[in-house]
């Protein structure tokens, strides 16, 4: 008679072992486990222009430029301050009240406060202001073309992941028609009345429709990682894209003509604001260096009061007795300098000129820019006609060759050049619908359209 045995108990340490590695999975797979955030367009546009790092740039650089107006205001008031000196002195001094010299060790304390305004230094000091002044709004203009960049790279990244998408969905589309082709050849092969030759080549074209999939969305997720990039987002982190829905209708700036669009981009660009602004803070600049060579007229008030210790009255009489104010107006007149006024002057119209140069040559690159962008949208309302006249011919002849096959007056070999051609032709249409998109945005971009704060895509 077999008694029954029961299973051994595994040691205490294997258990304990066991027990801390599965309470070491529970706890860590909370912590490991990605919450999906969804961002919308509209939450794109605000993250970008929060994190975008021009845009940050932008931002320090005129909060700088502002100080510098501040600062340069603060110029024109008078300063004020205060001062004490303390002193010990050692050594023989005459004692008026014997008449007699002594050694003596004396203390002195004067106090006093003192301010200055400066009443006219050849207007340096409001040249100076209105160069702060002018520098600042330049600042602010380069911040507002930031941020437009920043918006039209959001929307330029948003109008390719949604092609990309609508791509990906012809893909799937022509791998679902492949596949159901590899039916109906599957089934003429087994009827016998097509050869087993047809069926591999089906399969064929199916695999590479597959292939084609994985290449799209590839495809997609790289344009994913060029939005986080705009973003500035966690690299590791788990992101849901949800983009308006485009339309491929006609840009408002379809149509204009040429002269007027580049005249409009030359009136409203906020970089050839910019660089305006600097050209008149050149020319301030090249006026404050000029002002030294006038006479400074400056006004200096001062109150003081003392205490010695050789003096018999009280430290708080002394400070009364002796307390005493100074009123004083100082001229000064430049008559030799070393030509540090000359010098200076020359390079800032030395500035002045590189300002005016730059400023040219920006405008000049704006109106190349438009012209490029006109013609770049010309194009793609073309391409837009092409390609639905092609999509539309690739589609009857698709049509017409899948009807021919099955009737069995031509090959499978015809059938699959008219689905590829189909394919072609829908991936172009996909291509040129949203090519237009993003040309009108990148008219409104060249031309200074792109308000910060709103929606930018068509």
């Amino acid at each position: 008679m077999s008694s029954l045995q029961l299973p051994r108990p595994l040691p205490v340490f294997v258990r304990a072992t066991f027990l801390y590695a599965s309470a070491m999975l529970l706890l860590a797979s909370p912590l490991t486990a990605q919450t999906s955030r969804t961002i919308t367009y509209d939450d794109a546009l605000r993250i970008a222009l929060q994190r975008n790092v021009a845009v940050r740039i932008a931002q320090n650089a005129q909060a700088t430029d502002a100080v510098s107006v501040s600062q340069s205001r603060m110029q024109f008031l008078p300063d004020l301050r205060a001062n004490t000196q303390s002193s010990q002195n050692y050594g023989r001094n005459f004692n008026s009240s014997d008449g007699a010299i002594q050694n003596t060790t004396t203390q002195n304390v004067n106090a006093g406060l003192s301010s200055s305004v400066t009443l006219f230094d050849g207007l340096r000091n409001l040249s100076n202001y209105r160069q702060a002044q002018l520098t600042s709004t330049a600042s602010e203009q380069d911040l507002t073309r930031a941020q437009q960049t920043a918006i039209f790279t959001v929307a330029s990244n948003y109008v390719a992941m949604v092609a990309q998408r609508e791509l990906l969905v012809v893909r799937e589309q022509t791998l679902t028609a492949q596949e159901a082709q590899e039916r109906l050849v599957q089934a003429y092969v087994d009827a016998g009345s097509r050869p087993i030759s047809d069926l591999y080549t089906q399969q064929a074209s199916v695999a590479s429709a597959r292939l084609e999939i994985v290449q799209a969305r590839r495809a997609l997720e790289l344009a994913h990682v060029d939005i986080m990039k705009t973003l500035q987002l966690d690299p590791a982190g788990d992101f849901t894209f949800v983009a308006p829905t485009l339309s491929a209708e006609t840009s408002p700036l379809q149509g204009a003509a040429l002269d007027s669009l580049i005249a409009r981009a030359l009136s409203q660009r906020a970089d050839l604001g910019a660089g305006d602004a600097r050209l008149k803070a050149a020319d301030a600049g090249v006026q404050s260096a000029s002002a030294t060579r006038w006479p400074t007229v400056a006004l200096n008030l001062g109150y003081n009061t003392s205490y010695s210790s050789a003096s018999q009255f009280s430290f708080v009489d002394q400070f009364d007795q002796r307390r005493g104010g100074s009123i004083a107006l100082g001229l000064s007149f430049p008559i030799f300098d070393r030509s540090s006024t000359s010098s200076a002057a020359q390079k800032a119209s030395i500035q002045f000129d590189n300002a005016r140069i730059a400023l040219e040559s920006q405008r000049q690159e704006v109106g190349l820019e438009v012209r490029r962008a006109w013609l770049d949208l010309e194009s793609a309302r073309e391409q837009l006609v092409a390609a639905e006249a092609q999509v539309r011919a690739a589609d009857l002849a698709l049509t017409s060759s899948d009807e021919r096959y099955q009737a069995g007056v031509s090959t499978l070999v015809e059938l699959a050049n008219a689905r590829t051609v189909q394919v072609q032709a829908a991936s172009a249409l996909v291509s040129a619908r949203y090519n237009l998109v993003l040309q009108g945005t990148v008219m409104g971009y060249y031309v200074g359209d792109i308000e910060v704060g709103s929606n930018a895509l068509p």
